[in-house]
């Protein structure tokens, strides 16, 4: 047997999968629409006129965006290195130290523009 049919049936099993969900909610779902649900909706706020015909929006959404992203990257280098820090040596040690001190710039950056105050 070759040995890629496996991961081939479970990417096709996964694909079912996901059509099927999205069938079955088009389905199966509540079709009521009203005014809530067809509001825009910018990360919590009452969208105000400006926004709504392509004004700035509050910085503070982008900051948002920026952290989840900055820290998401970082989970998804330090996790795989956590697991083999003792076979990578002093190189994997040098390397995930670079890491961690180009990952605070945004860190710091983000800290200084208010990203972690909350109201």
């Amino acid at each position: 047997m070759n040995p890629y049919v496996p991961i081939i049936v479970m990417m096709v099993v996964a694909g079912l999968l996901a059509v099927g969900g999205v069938a079955a909610s088009r389905v199966l779902g509540p079709h009521r629409k009203n005014a809530a649900k067809l509001d825009r909706y910018e990360s919590g706020l009452q969208p105000t006129p400006g926004a709504a015909e392509g004004g700035r929006m509050p910085i503070k959404y982008y900051l948002v965006a920026m952290t989840f992203i900055v820290f998401d990257v970082e989970v998804v280098f330090l996790y795989p290195w956590a697991i083999a820090h003792e076979a990578l040596g002093w190189f994997g040690l040098i390397a995930i130290m670079t890491f961690v001190v180009l990952i605070t710039i945004p860190f710091v950056y983000e800290w200084r523009r208010g990203g972690f105050e909350w109201e």
